[in-house]
């Protein structure tokens, strides 16, 4: 009877002993990074416009609704990917080896 191993050879996978990062982690840290770092920057000009508004400056109301509203809709969509990575993880954390 031969042994069946729990290792598959799948490309970008860490073996044991390798001592090399992941790239598809990496390329995935870095694309979770960049969409951070894009909703952060919307965040930002959301509270920028919001400001100048309360400042008095002449801003179009549209535009501030529009940068809040752009922001909000990014943020879900955040929560939403951090929602469907862990119900992931608890799915793997369920699964029985």
């Amino acid at each position: 009877m031969e042994k069946i191993g729990l290792q598959t050879n799948l490309p970008g996978l860490k073996t044991p002993g390798s001592g090399k990062a992941a790239p598809l982690a990496a390329d995935f840290g870095k694309a979770l990074g960049e969409i951070l770092r894009q909703v952060d920057s919307t965040q930002k000009q959301a509270d920028d416009a919001t400001a100048r508004l309360q400042a008095g400056e002449k801003v179009s109301i549209p535009e501030v609704m529009m940068s809040l509203e752009k922001a909000d809709i990014s943020m879900r969509l955040v929560v939403q990917m951090r929602n469907k990575v862990v119900e992931a993880y608890q799915e793997i954390m369920r699964m029985q080896v």
